[in-house]
């Protein structure tokens, strides 16, 4: 079942892997195929220099295992939250990346501070709250993508617009229209959050970027009339 899905996400995680954004088992990617409800993930705890693609698991979205020898990841409730409530999304990626994780620590969202981040992230990168005692203790995983579902929807934040997030004192999730789509927006949230972290430690004042060049840099690259890149480009004759 899903072989192109399960090749998709298993390239993505081992992209993941070389770009330096996991170390040793840390992180994962996934995959949805909407038309079946199906998703692949990554095995929990295996070395992403040794994946293969049989070693790829699919689960349901209730979280049972439709197919694979191996336990899915320990984030797979999380991920499938996620896929249930953003209905638009096709991929999801976990890291504990340096710098994106220093805001996540810190429990500060990441402001959007010049036109590299606006790029990408129409506004800030938003923070969660903290879970409560009770939703650490039972069903953890799951209670985290609800506390992100939670704190898109409280602000009425657009996933496309804005495609990922960081869980206070834990770590960032990003997803896209496909695996491979989620591990470049795992790529720019660590980059731009290097920039966030150096430009506040330069100017600790610093105010975030006026929404006029917000929206300006956000959407030539993804608005209804996007001129970025060669979508669509005729040479007029």
């Amino acid at each position: 079942m899903l072989e192109k899905l399960k090749k998709q996400v298993l390239e993505a995680n081992i992209d993941l892997y070389k770009s330096g954004l996991v170390i040793h088992s840390f992180g994962n990617v996934s995959g949805i195929d909407r038309s079946q409800n199906l998703i692949v993930i990554k095995p929990s705890g295996i070395d992403y220099r040794k994946m293969k693609i049989q070693d790829m698991v699919v689960v349901d979205l209730d979280g049972n295992i439709v197919e694979g020898k191996y336990r899915p990841s320990s984030d797979t409730p999380t991920h499938l939250e996620l896929y249930k409530a953003f209905k638009s999304i096709g991929g999801i990626t976990h890291t504990h990346s340096l710098y994106a994780t220093v805001f996540a620590q810190a429990r500060n969202e990441i402001p959007c501070l010049g036109t590299t981040h606006a790029d990408t992230f129409y506004g800030s990168v938003p923070i969660t709250r903290l879970l409560k005692k009770s939703e650490v203790v039972k069903e953890y995983e799951k209670n985290t993508g609800k506390v992100i579902v939670e704190r898109f929807k409280s602000e009425n934040i657009n996933p496309i617009e804005v495609p990922g997030v960081l869980v206070a004192g834990h770590a960032p999730f990003t997803w896209g229209e496909t695996p491979a789509d989620s591990v470049k927006n795992a790529q720019l949230l660590e980059y731009i959050a290097q920039l966030a972290f150096g430009s506040l430690l330069i100017n600790p004042r610093l105010k975030v970027l006026p929404n006029y060049i917000l929206k300006k840099h956000f959407e030539r690259k993804h608005g209804p009339n996007a001129y970025y890149g060669q979508t669509n480009f005729k040479v007029k004759k």
